[in-house]
C-alpha cells in the first residue's frame, strides 16, 4: 500500500487529484446552472400568472367613497330638517361613526370558508361558545364577518348559529388567538388584520416549511440526480397551490403538512429500516391529524394503517393505534362540545325540509330588520339564487373531465402532476426496489380512493370546490405527488429534451399557482379564458 507521502508525492495522483478537482468544479458549475434555469423559469411562469389576473381592487379607496357619498346625504338630510352650526357638526360626527362600521368593506378574510373558521375561533375566546350569533347577526359587523358556511340547529337548548367547518382546527387554533389576545391585547373584533396576519404567519408559514424541508429529505434519500431533486423542490416551492393558499386560513393546508409528516415517518420504516416504535406513532398521529382536518385523507390513514401491520404489526397495534384513537377522541369530543353529537353538521345536510326537522343548512336568520335565508337553502328559487359553480355539474362526465383536465382540472392546471402519474407507475414495477413499490401503492391508492369518491357524488356536490382557483379536495395529496415525482425527474435528467418538457410542464403550473394574485378563492385562469372566449357559459 502507498503511504500518504509517497501518495502525495507522486505526479500521476497529483494529476488524478487535479482532474477531480475540475471535475467537482464542473459538477458543481452544472448544478448551479440547473439551479439559475429552474429559478428563472418559476419567475417567468409567477410573473405571468400575476399579470394574467392583473386588476384595479381598493377597497380602502371604495370604504371612503361610500362614507363621503353617505355623509353628504345624512348632512343635505339634517339641513333640510334645519339642523345647523354645533348641533349639525356632532350630529354628522356621530353618524360617521356609526356608519363606518357598518359600511366598512377591507378585512383580512377573503371568503366566507375562512370567515367561517374565524368566526368559531373568535367566538370560542371573546365568547366561550362555539356559536356564532353574536358575530354573524350584529348590524355592525355583518358586513365582515357574514359567511355562508354555517349551520343552524337547537341542540344545545336554544337554536344558535355555528361553522359548519370541523371543529378540531377552529378550537386548536383559538389556543393560539388566545395567546395572542393575552400577549398584545388585540382582539378579532377591534384589530382583525393584526390578528389574522400574525396567526397565518405562524400557522401556515411553518406548515409551508415543515412540507419543504421533510420533502427536501426524501428527496435526498430517493432522488438519483441532482437535476431531479432540484426540480421537484422547485416544483414545491413554486408550483403547487398549496403555497396559493397560505395566505388565507384553510383546513387543506394543514392536512396537507401532517400528510407530509406521516409519509416521512413511513420512509424512514419502509425505505430506510428504520423499525423504531417512534416512526410508526409519528405516522399515526399525523395521518389521524390529517384525517381529523380534512376528511378524506382518511383514505391514507388506512393504507398506511395496513402498510404498517404487515411491517411492524406490534408497533403499529399497542403505538400507533392509540395515536389514532387519541386523535379521533379529541376531534369527536370538539364535535360533542359544539353540536351535542358525535356526527359533524355535513351528516345533517340531506334529511329534513328545515333546521327543526333535521336539515341542519335550511335556516333563516335576523340581522337587525332584514331576515336572511340561509344560502343552501333547495327550493327552486334559492337554487336559482346561488352561484352557477355551487348548483353542481348535472353531467357526470363533464364534471369528471373538467375535474382532470379542464376548467378546474388536476393535470390541465398543474401539468407536473402528470410526471407524478408516470413516476407512481415507475414505483410500482421497480422489482428491485420494494420499498418504492409500498410507497407507490400508498399514493396510487390514496390518489384513486380520492378521486372515486368525489366523482361518485350527487350533482350539488360535484361543484369543483366551489369558488376556488384549484381543485382543492385533491390538495392534500399534494406531498404524496410531490414524491412520485422523483422517479420522472430523475428520467427526465438523462435528456436535454426530457429536461425542457419538465421546464414547460412546470411553467405553466407555477402560473396556474400564481394567478390568484391576491385572493385564491378566485375561478382558475382556464375558466377565465373559457369565459372569455365563449368557449363556455
Amino acid at each position: 500500500m502507498m503511504q500518504d507521502s509517497e501518495r502525495d508525492n507522486n505526479p500521476t495522483n497529483l494529476k488524478e487529484s487535479s482532474a477531480d478537482r475540475i471535475g467537482h468544479t464542473q459538477a458543481g458549475q452544472r448544478v448551479r446552472l440547473t439551479a439559475y434555469a429552474l429559478l428563472i423559469v418559476l419567475t417567468a411562469g409567477m410573473l405571468t400568472g400575476r399579470i394574467l389576473a392583473v386588476t384595479a381592487v381598493d377597497t380602502s379607496v371604495v370604504e371612503k367613497i361610500r362614507l363621503r357619498s353617505a355623509i353628504d346625504r345624512q348632512q343635505q338630510h339634517l339641513q333640510s330638517q334645519g339642523v345647523r352650526g354645533a348641533a349639525l357638526e356632532k350630529a354628522v360626527q356621530k353618524y360617521k361613526e356609526d356608519k363606518s362600521k357598518s359600511l366598512r368593506l377591507s378585512r383580512p378574510f377573503l371568503s366566507a370558508n375562512d370567515r367561517s373558521r374565524w368566526c368559531t375561533i373568535r367566538a370560542l375566546v371573546d365568547n366561550g361558545t362555539y356559536a356564532i350569533d353574536q358575530i354573524v347577526t350584529d348590524p355592525a359587523e355583518h358586513a365582515r364577518w357574514q359567511t355562508i358556511d354555517m349551520v343552524k340547529h337547537a341542540n344545545s337548548g336554544d337554536p344558535h348559529l355555528y361553522s359548519s367547518k370541523p371543529t378540531l382546527l377552529p378550537t386548536l387554533l383559538a389556543g393560539e388567538y388566545f395567546l395572542i389576545q393575552k400577549l398584545t391585547g388585540w382582539t378579532l373584533a377591534d384589530q382583525p388584520f393584526q390578528v389574522v396576519r400574525t396567526m397565518l404567519i405562524l400557522t401556515n408559514v411553518p406548515a409551508i416549511v415543515v412540507i419543504l424541508v421533510l420533502l427536501s429529505l426524501i428527496v435526498e434519500t430517493l432522488g438519483a440526480s441532482d437535476w431531479g431533486r432540484l426540480a421537484v423542490m422547485a416544483m414545491a416551492s413554486f408550483g403547487t397551490f398549496l403555497t396559493t393558499f397560505a395566505v388565507v386560513l384553510n383546513n387543506h393546508l394543514i392536512a396537507a403538512m401532517c400528510v407530509m409528516v406521516a409519509f416521512y415517518a413511513v420512509v424512514q420504516i419502509w425505505v430506510r429500516g428504520r423499525r423504531q416504535t417512534r416512526w410508526v406513532m409519528l405516522a399515526g398521529l399525523f395521518s389521524a391529524l390529517a384525517m381529523a382536518i380534512d376528511l378524506p385523507s382518511g383514505l391514507m390513514l388506512a393504507v398506511l394503517g395496513i402498510g404498517l401491520l404487515f411491517t411492524m404489526p406490534r408497533a403499529t397495534l399497542f403505538a400507533g393505534l392509540p395515536m389514532v384513537l387519541i386523535v379521533g377522541t379529541v376531534a369527536v369530543g370538539t364535535n360533542y362540545l359544539a353540536h351535542r353529537t358525535v356526527l359533524p353538521p355535513y351528516a345533517y345536510r340531506t334529511t329534513g325540509q328545515d333546521w327543526k326537522q333535521g336539515n341542519w343548512y335550511v335556516y333563516d336568520y335576523q340581522v337587525g330588520s332584514r331576515v336572511i335565508a340561509s344560502y343552501w337553502k333547495n327550493d327552486a328559487n334559492s337554487l336559482q339564487n346561488r352561484s352557477r359553480i355551487d348548483r353542481g355539474e348535472v353531467n357526470r362526465k363533464t364534471y369528471i373531465l373538467h375535474s382532470l383536465i379542464g376548467h378546474h382540472g388536476l393535470f390541465s392546471l398543474t401539468p407536473m402532476w402528470l410526471l407524478s402519474m408516470a413516476g407512481v407507475m415507475a414505483m410500482l414495477v421497480r422489482r428491485v426496489t420494494p420499498s418504492l413499490r409500498a410507497l407507490g401503492l400508498v399514493i396510487i391508492l390514496a390518489s384513486v380512493g380520492c378521486a372515486s369518491f368525489y366523482f361518485s357524488l350527487g350533482t350539488e356536490a360535484r361543484n369543483y370546490g366551489g369558488m376556488t382557483s384549484g381543485p382543492r379536495w385533491f390538495f392534500w395529496l399534494i406531498p404524496l405527488w410531490l414524491v412520485a415525482l422523483i422517479p420522472a425527474t430523475d428520467w427526465s435528467a438523462l435528456y436535454r429534451w426530457r429536461r425542457n418538457l419538465v421546464v414547460v410542464l412546470l411553467f405553466f403550473s407555477v402560473l396556474s399557482a400564481s394567478y390568484p394574485t391576491w385572493n385564491p378563492w378566485v375561478q382558475p385562469w382556464i375558466h377565465n379564458a373559457m369565459m372569455h372566449f365563449g368557449w363556455m357559459q
